[in-house]
C-alpha cells in the first residue's frame, strides 16, 4: 500500500472506532444510574449503612455523568477498538508473526480483564481498611468524582500489571531473557514485585498490595514454565 492508502485506511479505522465510542457513550449516559450503582457496590460492601455520595458543587453530578459516559464508551467499545487495530496491523504481518500474535493478543485481553475483575472485588476491602485507619469517629461520605477516579485508576493499574506474564513470555521468545536467567533471579524478582506493588497500588492499603503481589509472583514462575515449553 502507498502512504496515501495507509492514511486512508487508518482514517477509516479511526472513524469506525469514534462512531462506536460515541454510540456506546450515549448508551452509558442513558444507563448512568445502573452503571453508578454497579460502581458503588464496593463502597456499599465496605459501609453498608452510609454509602451515599456527597456532592458540594452543583456541577458534580453533571461532571460525573459525563465521566461515566466517556469511560463507559471507551471500555465497552474496547473489543471494537482492538479489532480495528488488529485489522490495520495484520496485512503487514507475516504468517509466522500472525501465528504468535493471535494467542498473545488473546492472552493480553484475558489477563487485563482478570486484573480489572480482581480490582473490582478487592476495592471494597481497600475502602474498609482506609476507613478503619481513620477511626470510627469519622463518618465517610465520599465525593463521587474522587471515588470514581480512584476506583478506575485501581482497575487500570491491576489490568496493566496483570499483563506482566504476557510481556515476560514475549521477552523470552525474542531472546532478550531466557527462562534460566529468570529462574536464577527469582529472589530479586520477588523483591522487585513486592516493592512495585507497594508503590503502584493507588489506595496504598496492604490488602490491595498483597492481592496484587501474590498473583504477580505466581505469574512470574508461570512465565518461566511457558517459556521453557515454547523453547522446546
Amino acid at each position: 500500500m502507498t502512504l496515501a492508502e495507509h492514511l486512508k485506511e487508518i482514517r477509516y479505522r479511526f472513524f469506525v472506532c469514534a462512531i462506536v465510542i460515541a454510540l456506546v457513550g450515549v448508551a452509558a449516559w442513558i444507563f448512568y444510574p445502573h452503571i453508578l450503582h454497579f460502581l458503588q457496590k464496593p463502597y456499599c460492601r465496605a459501609a453498608p449503612r452510609h454509602c451515599t455520595f456527597l456532592v458540594t458543587n452543583p456541577l458534580d453530578g453533571l461532571t460525573l455523568r459525563f465521566k461515566i459516559a466517556i469511560y463507559g464508551g471507551l471500555f465497552f467499545s474496547s473489543p471494537v477498538i482492538f479489532y480495528q487495530a488488529w485489522r490495520f496491523i495484520t496485512p503487514g504481518m507475516k504468517a509466522k508473526e500472525r501465528k504468535y500474535a493471535i494467542p498473545f493478543v488473546t492472552a493480553a485481553v484475558v489477563f487485563f480483564g482478570a486484573g480489572v475483575v480482581v480490582a473490582y472485588f478487592i476495592f471494597g476491602q481497600a475502602i474498609q481498611w482506609l476507613q478503619s485507619i481513620g477511626s470510627k469517629a469519622l463518618v465517610s461520605h465520599y465525593n463521587p468524582n474522587q471515588y470514581l477516579s480512584l476506583f478506575l485508576l485501581t482497575m487500570l493499574i491491576f489490568g496493566i500489571t496483570f499483563l506482566f506474564p504476557v510481556i515476560l513470555v514475549a521477552l523470552e521468545l525474542i531472546g532478550i531473557v531466557t527462562p534460566a536467567q529468570l529462574l536464577h533471579g527469582w529472589r530479586y524478582a520477588i523483591i522487585f514485585i513486592t516493592v512495585a506493588s507497594a508503590v503502584f497500588t493507588p489506595s496504598g492499603d496492604p490488602i490491595s498490595m498483597l492481592v496484587l503481589a501474590v498473583p504477580l509472583v505466581t505469574f512470574y514462575f508461570m512465565a518461566i514454565g511457558v517459556g521453557k515449553l515454547l523453547k522446546k
